[in-house]
C-alpha cells in the first residue's frame, strides 16, 4: 500500500468528521489521531514562498523607509492572503523568540523563520491592506499594522508559548484573551499602587536583612522581587473563581520573603529566626534551617472571603517538595470532596537550573494527568535568573528555554520580563483562568537576575564578571517601575518615599519585638483532619488492638467472591477469587493475598480509605493479589472491595508510571495530609527502592523531627534470596536499619500472612502515625506453612518476636537461632531433613525497629542453657540486619559465657550473586554452619521453588 492511500474519497467525509471531533475535544481521539492532526496544524504552510519583490525583515522598516501602495484589487491575492495566515501563525508561535525577556538586555533581535520572504512577502507589501489574516478575530488596516500589532502582542515583554496545545478550544481561549489587548491589559491606579507597594516590600525587606545580619545566608530574592507580586495575583485572582486552598512548594531562594509577603509571616517570628530568639511549640526533634522551614496562614481577599495558605517546607535537594506537594494538594482535593479540583490549587516555585537539572521535575510532571494523580493543574513559576550557583545556562542545558522540558506535557508558557511588574501580574492572571477553566498545569517562565551570588557570602564575579558588572548597573526592579509611574503621573516620589518608610518603620517595630518578645514559632498545620492525633515516642504505647470478628471477615470474603452476573472471570482466577471464601470459611490456609484483602476490607467497612499504588499492583507483581479484576470477555474492569458495603469508605488501587521517587513523594504527600487512609505504596521488587532514596531520606525518615509532620505510609518492599540475581533480591534493610533513630520509622519483616494482616491495621487503629517499611515476602505469598488460621485474625495482634513454635524442651537447647524473614523456613526444613533437632530453636524477630528489646529478651530468658546465640541472615555479613542486631545482642545476653556468632553470607559488594546455583550452594553453607551440620544435608529447595517465582521484571 502507498503512503496516503487511504485519503480517498471514501474516507474524505470520515477523515473530515475526525478533524471535526478533533477541534472540540482533542482528548477524546484515539492517540494516533490526535498527533496527525497536532501535526497537521502546526506544520500547515511552513514551505517558504518565493517573495513578490525583494525580501526583509518582518518588522516595519520598508527598504526606503517607505512601503509602495498596493492597488486596493490587488490587495488580496490568493499569494497574499495566504502568506498573511501564515505570518500570523507564525508570530503567534515564534515570536517569544524575539521577544524583550532578559532585564538585561540579552535579547534576540530576530528570528530567520520571521523574515518577510518566508510568507512570500517583501517591504514593498508594508501598505498593502489586510481585512483578514485570523488575528485578533479580524483586523482592518495594512501589513505594516498588522506587524506591529502581532509584535506587540507576541515579541514585548510577554512572549507565549501555546501552538503546540493539543486542544484546540485551549489555543482559542489564550489568542481571544491575549490578542484583543496586544497582550497588555489597563491596570488601575490602585492596581499599580499595589504593585509598586509589594515591590517596595520585597527590596526593603532584604536591604534590612542584609544590613542588620550580615554574612548570615538568607538566599535573597533581589533582581526577582516581582515574584512577589506575581504569586499575590495567583492567589488574589483564584478567590474569586472559587479557590479556597493554595498549596504552594519552593526551594530556598527568596523563600523568606515569599513567607513575609505572601504567607504573611510576621516579620518578628522571620526576624527572631535570625537573632536565635525564636520559641518552639514542641521541644520534639532538630528543627531545620529557616529556609527551608514551612508556614501556613489564612489571608483574607480582597473581594471578602479568606484562602487557606500552606508552603510546604523543602530541604535543599531542590525540586523534591515538587510530588510531596501535589499528594498533598490530592489528598485534601479527596478530603474535601474537590472533584472539579477548582478549590485547592497548587503553586510551584522552581529555578531554572534546577528545572532543567533534576530528574524529579519531568517525573513529577509525568503523573499530572494520570487518573490517580491528577490534581487539577499545577501553576509552575520559574525564578529564571539565568545562572545556578555558578554555571551559566550554556553549561547546564541545551535549550533554548529552561522550561523546554514542560513541553512533555504540551501546557502553555508564559515568558516574562521580571522588570516589566504588570506583565507579570498579566501573567498570574492569565495562569489562574487558564488552570481554572481546563484543569492543566501553566508555566510562568520569570526571566531576572540574582543580585547577589549563590548565597550572601559568595563572589559571584569569579564566575559571571560581566554579568555583574551589568547587575551591578542595572536600577532595581521597584525603582525601574517607580520611575514610569511617576513619568506617568500616578504617583509622586513623595508617594514612593511614604511607602518605603512605612515598610522599614514595620521592619524596625518587628526587630525590637524579636528581641524583646521572642515570638513564639508555629508548627506547619495540615487542617482539622489532624485532630485528636498525638506524637508518639519510646515511651508510647505502640500496641494496637487490630483483630476483626469471624462474621465481619465472612462478610469481606462472601462480597469480594461474588461477581455481577455479566462478569465473566479470567478461567485461571475463578479459582483464587472463589478459593479466598473458602480460605475464611475453613479457616485455615489464608494466604498473604487473602490477608491483605481482609485488613484493607476491615478498614473500608471502618470508614478509613485505602489507597494502594505502585507498578503492577493492581494485579500484584508476583499475581498475588488481583483487587482489580478485568472481563475476560470485554476488559471491564471490576474492583470487589468497592462493593462491601452502601457506606464504606473508597478505595483507591492503581499502578503506577515506571518511577520510584516521584510517585513515593506523592504518596509521602498524600499522608501527612490525611492520616486516616490507609496508603501502601509497593514497589515492584524491593531492589529498585533505591531510586527514590531522597524522599526517604530527605521526608519519610526526617519529616517529623525536622518539620514535625506525621505520616502512616506504608512501604511495601519485597525482599528475599531466591537466586534471581543482584536486581531482584534485596531491598536494603541495612540501609534503613541505618536510617532508624528517636522512633521515627518501623521495619517489620512479617513471616506470616496473620501478621502481615496486624501490621497493615496497626497502621489505622493507633493515635498517632508513623512510616512503616515492611519487606515482605516473594516466594511465602502462597507457601503453606507461613499461611494463617482466622482465628490469628480474631484473636492476635501483631507479634514483635515469635519463639519457637516446636514445641522444645527450653532445658535441652544450646543453640539458640535468630533470624528474620523468609530463611526461618529454611532454617526448619533443614531441622526438620535432619529428623528434628532438640538442641536448636530458632526465633523470630518480626519487627527490627522500633527494636522490641523487652520482647526479645524474655524470649531469651526462657532459654537458661543456651551456650550460642546465633544471628542467621540470607543477605551478605555487610548488609541485612547483622550490623544492627550485633550490638544489641551483645547488650542483652545474659551471660558473658554465651557466644554470638553470625551464619550468613560472606561481605560483598553485589547484593547476590548472579548464578542460580552458586545461590544454593552459599545457602546451603550458611544454613549448614548454622546447624553444625554438613552442607549435603541441607535441602536445596525450601520456599523458594520456581513454581512459586511468578515474577515478572518491568
Amino acid at each position: 500500500m502507498e503512503p496516503f492511500d487511504f485519503v480517498n474519497r471514501a474516507n474524505a467525509e470520515y477523515i473530515d468528521q475526525l478533524y471535526q471531533q478533533y477541534q472540540r475535544d482533542p482528548r477524546s481521539l484515539d492517540p494516533a489521531w490526535l498527533a496527525f492532526f497536532a501535526g497537521f496544524e502546526a506544520g500547515y504552510a511552513r514551505t517558504p514562498r518565493q517573495p513578490v519583490a525583494s525580501s526583509g525583515a518582518a518588522s516595519l522598516k520598508s527598504s526606503d523607509g517607505n512601503g509602495s501602495p498596493a492597488p486596493a484589487d490587488d490587495s488580496q491575492t490568493g499569494d497574499f492572503t495566504t502568506g498573511i495566515y501564515d505570518l500570523v501563525h507564525s508570530y503567534r508561535e515564534l515570536g517569544h523568540f524575539i521577544a524583550h525577556l532578559d532585564p538585561l538586555g540579552h535579547d534576540r533581535p530576530s528570528h530567520p523563520l520571521l523574515e518577510l520572504s518566508e510568507f512570500g512577502l517583501s517591504t514593498e507589501d508594508f501598505n498593502r491592506r489586510v481585512v483578514t489574516g485570523g488575528f485578533a478575530g479580524a483586523f482592518d488596516g495594512t501589513l505594516r499594522d498588522l506587524i506591529e500589532k502581532l509584535r506587540l502582542t507576541y515579541c514585548r515583554t510577554f512572549g507565549v508559548e501555546f501552538l503546540d496545545i493539543p486542544d484546540k478550544a485551549q489555543r482559542d481561549w489564550l489568542i481571544h484573551k491575549i490578542e484583543p489587548i496586544y497582550n497588555k491589559p489597563q491596570f488601575t491606579r490602585d492596581e499599580q499602587c499595589g504593585i509598586l507597594q509589594q515591590l517596595i516590600a520585597a527590596e526593603e525587606f532584604e536591604r534590612f536583612l542584609g544590613t542588620r545580619f550580615v554574612g548570615q545566608k538568607r538566599f535573597s530574592l533581589e533582581g526577582a522581587e516581582a515574584l512577589i507580586p506575581l504569586l499575590n495575583q495567583l492567589i488574589d485572582g483564584g478567590s474569586p473563581l472559587g479557590v479556597e486552598e493554595v498549596v504552594l512548594g519552593m526551594a530556598h531562594r527568596g523563600r523568606l520573603n515569599v513567607l513575609a509577603h505572601v504567607l504573611n509571616k510576621p516579620y518578628e517570628v522571620i526576624l527572631s529566626e535570625f537573632e536565635g530568639t525564636i520559641k518552639t511549640e514542641d521541644s520534639e526533634g532538630d528543627g531545620d534551617v529557616k529556609y527551608h522551614l514551612g508556614y501556613t496562614n489564612e489571608r483574607p481577599m480582597p473581594k471578602g472571603g479568606k484562602v487557606h495558605l500552606l508552603l510546604c517546607p523543602n530541604p535543599s535537594h531542590l525540586e523534591l517538595v515538587n510530588p510531596v506537594m501535589q499528594g498533598i494538594v490530592r489528598s485534601k482535593q479527596t478530603y474535601l470532596k474537590d472533584h472539579a479540583r477548582n478549590r485547592v490549587v497548587p503553586i510551584t516555585i522552581h529555578g531554572e537550573a534546577a528545572f532543567t537539572g533534576q530528574g524529579i521535575v519531568p517525573e513529577t510532571l509525568g503523573l499530572s494527568e494520570l487518573p490517580g494523580y491528577r490534581t487539577g493543574g499545577t501553576i509552575h513559576v520559574i525564578v529564571n535568573n539565568q545562572v545556578g550557583f555558578t554555571a551559566s545556562p550554556k553549561q547546564t542545558r541545551f535549550t533554548p528555554y529552561a522550561t523546554d522540558v514542560a513541553r512533555m506535557i504540551q501546557a502553555p508558557i508564559f515568558h516574562v520580563n521580571g522588570d516589566d511588574p504588570e506583565a507579570v501580574v498579566w501573567a498570574a492572571k492569565l495562569a489562574i483562568g487558564f488552570r481554572e477553566q481546563f484543569k492543566v498545569d501553566v508555566m510562568i517562565d520569570l526571566w531576572c537576575y540574582r543580585k547577589h551570588g549563590h548565597n550572601e557570602t559568595d563572589e559571584a564575579s569569579f564566575t559571571q564578571p560581566v554579568m555583574y558588572r551589568e547587575i551591578g548597573g542595572h536600577k532595581s526592579t521597584r525603582q525601574l517601575y517607580a520611575e514610569r509611574l511617576i513619568a506617568q503621573g500616578i504617583v509622586t516620589e513623595a508617594e514612593v518615599e511614604q511607602m518605603k518608610q512605612g515598610v522599614l518603620g514595620r521592619l524596625n517595630n518587628a526587630a525590637a519585638l524579636a528581641k524583646e518578645h521572642r515570638p513564639r514559632q508555629r508548627n506547619v498545620s495540615l487542617g482539622p483532619i489532624w485532630k485528636g492525633m498525638t506524637r508518639a515516642t519510646h515511651l508510647s504505647d505502640w500496641s494496637a488492638k487490630t483483630s476483626v470478628t469471624r462474621d465481619v471477615l465472612k462478610h469481606i470474603a462472601t462480597a469480594t467472591s461474588t461477581l455481577p452476573a455479566d462478569f465473566t472471570v479470567h478461567p485461571k482466577l475463578t479459582k483464587l477469587v472463589q478459593g479466598r471464601k473458602q480460605m475464611v470459611e475453613t479457616g485455615k490456609g489464608i494466604d498473604w493475598g487473602c490477608a491483605e484483602m481482609l485488613a484493607v476490607g476491615s478498614l473500608l467497612m471502618e470508614g478509613h480509605a485505602v489507597r494502594i499504588t505502585g507498578q503492577d499492583v493492581e494485579r500484584g507483581t508476583f499475581s498475588h493479589r488481583h483487587d482489580i479484576l478485568n472481563d475476560f470477555k470485554d476488559g471491564k474492569r471490576y474492583v470487589p472491595l468497592a462493593h462491601l458495603t452502601h457506606d464504606q469508605a473508597h478505595i483507591t488501587i492503581t499502578n503506577t508510571m515506571l518511577s520510584e521517587l516521584a510517585v513515593l513523594g506523592f504518596e509521602f504527600g498524600f499522608t501527612i495530609a490525611d492520616p486516616k487512609s490507609l496508603v501502601i505504596w509497593e514497589a515492584q521488587f524491593g531492589d529498585f527502592v533505591n531510586g527514590a532514596q531522597p524522599i526517604i531520606d530527605q521526608f519519610v525518615v526526617a519529616a517529623e523531627s525536622k518539620w514535625q509532620l506525621m505520616s502512616g505510609l506504608t512501604i511495601n518492599l519485597p525482599h528475599g534470596y531466591e537466586g534471581q540475581g543482584p536486581e531482584h533480591s534485596s531491598a536494603y534493610l541495612e540501609r534503613f536499619l541505618a536510617l532508624c533513630a528517636e522512633d521515627n520509622i518501623q521495619i517489620v519483616v512479617p513471616t506470616t500472612s496473620g501478621n502481615y494482616f496486624h501490621a497493615l491495621r496497626r497502621q489505622i487503629c493507633r493515635r498517632f502515625r508513623k512510616p512503616l517499611v515492611n519487606f515482605m515476602p516473594k516466594s511465602l505469598l502462597r507457601f503453606e506453612p507461613s499461611s494463617s488460621t482466622i482465628e490469628e485474625l480474631t484473636e492476635g495482634a501483631f507479634h514483635l518476636v515469635i519463639d519457637d513454635p516446636a514445641g522444645l524442651d527450653r532445658n535441652e537447647v544450646r543453640r539458640l537461632l535468630l533470624c528474620t524473614g523468609k530463611v526461618y523456613y529454611t532454617l526448619k526444613a533443614a531441622i526438620e531433613k535432619s529428623g528434628g533437632r532438640g538442641d536448636v530453636a530458632v526465633v523470630r524477630v518480626e519487627q527490627l525497629y522500633p527494636f522490641p528489646q523487652k520482647e526479645l529478651q524474655a524470649v531469651i530468658a526462657k532459654y537458661r542453657r543456651v551456650e550460642e546465640v546465633g544471628w542467621v541472615q540470607e543477605e551478605p555479613q555487610n548488609r541485612g540486619a547483622w550490623t544492627f542486631m550485633e550490638p544489641r545482642l551483645r547488650q542483652m545476653l545474659p551471660d558473658t559465657a554465651v557466644v554470638l556468632n553470625y551464619h550468613g553470607r560472606e561481605a560483598a559488594a553485589s547484593p547476590a550473586t548472579g548464578s542460580y546455583k552458586m545461590h544454593q550452594i552459599e545457602e546451603q553453607e550458611f544454613v549448614a554452619h548454622a546447624l553444625d551440620v554438613a552442607p549435603q544435608d541441607v535441602p536445596r529447595k525450601g520456599p523458594t521453588t520456581a513454581k512459586q517465582q511468578t515474577a515478572v521484571d518491568g
